[in-house]
């Protein structure tokens, strides 16, 4: 299983001629440092609640944050060990070290077993219910990798799942309360960003998809775009209730700003632009879409500073 692919020597889809990869690079990439952006979310939940200008609160979020980045890391090398046969069917994914046999199987599971490992007791540590959490996404992202991903419905939802659960560690780890709206758009902000990815990758792979992924040929174009309008309209709609109890709220502290009404055009628009880019095949790999999107990052930019005035002006 550990037998390099002909030509594999590169880990995109341009392969320069004689490239080698050090055993410790091909770790840090099968770690996915750029996918790390994800964890972000972490900082959302004591982000809506004020509390990040305080010391004590912002290094309990970055604690949190930095156990997400290494058990999400585990998570990756356990995929990628798991779904090496289905990777070397895939036009990119083969290049990944472990599917090019740069990294063994067996060393894949166990690196990710370790940090998965070491997250979760330093969690448990610090705060044990940023221990569950942690270990509730480690069960998810198992349970995905091995059944769940195979299965219509239960392969987005399980995906979905692990975007909720940063979001929810952020808040344990304070701890701060979590309302209804922050979960609602959580939830569909998530199941969104999941099912664009599968809406690009329905249209990359063509008629190869269920080579790769049994679920991709159950899904139909017609079905993968309803659930995404679906989950951008339940989005908008629980991140414009959310702003508005937000707002009700200030006033009984004679605070008659707007500025949590006007962070919902940002977000309207910035759901809009995301959908398009997916419409235009460019979902496959949403942390490059957002980091590689001016647009997105302006109107994220514009967001950020309109929620800061709402809860710290």
């Amino acid at each position: 299983m550990s037998k390099v692919l002909p030509g594999a020597t590169g880990l995109s889809g341009t392969q320069p001629a004689g490239a080698r990869h050090s055993a410790a690079r091909a770790l840090v990439l099968t770690a996915r440092p750029k996918q790390w952006a994800k964890n972000v979310l972490v900082f959302a939940a004591p982000g809506a609640a004020g509390v990040l200008n305080h010391g004590g609160p912002l290094a309990r979020a970055l604690e949190a944050f930095a156990l997400f980045c290494a058990v999400s890391s585990g998570t990756y090398f356990l995929n990628d060990a798991l779904d090496v046969r289905a990777d070397r069917e895939h036009p990119t994914k083969r290049f990944r070290p472990v599917a090019a046999g740069l990294i063994k199987v067996r060393t894949a599971l166990v690196t990710g077993a370790a940090l998965m490992a070491v997250a979760i007791g330093v969690g448990v540590a610090l705060r044990w219910r940023l221990g569950l959490v942690l270990g509730i996404y480690v069960l998810v992202q198992f349970a995905y990798s091995l059944y769940l991903k195979h299965q219509p419905i239960f392969d987005l939802v399980s995906v979905a799942a692990g975007f909720v659960l940063r979001a929810i560690a952020g808040a344990v780890a304070i701890p701060v309360p979590v309302s209804q709206w922050f979960l609602i758009v959580a939830t569909f902000g998530s199941l969104l960003m999941v099912t664009g990815k599968r809406v690009a990758e329905h249209a990359e792979l063509g008629d190869d998809r269920g080579a790769h992924r049994a679920t991709l040929d159950a899904y139909s174009p017609a079905f993968l775009r309803t659930v995404l309008a679906i989950a951008a309209g339940g989005a908008i709609i629980g991140y414009a209730l959310w702003a508005f109890s937000l707002q009700t709220a200030t006033l009984h502290h004679h605070n008659d700003a707007i500025w949590y009404q006007l962070s919902t055009v940002p977000v309207f628009i910035a759901l809009l632009r995301y959908t398009f880019l997916v419409e235009a095949g460019h979902g496959a790999k949403p942390e490059d879409l957002v980091l590689s999107d001016r647009p997105l990052q302006v109107l994220g930019l514009c967001w950020v500073v309109l929620f800061a005035l709402a809860i710290y002006a």
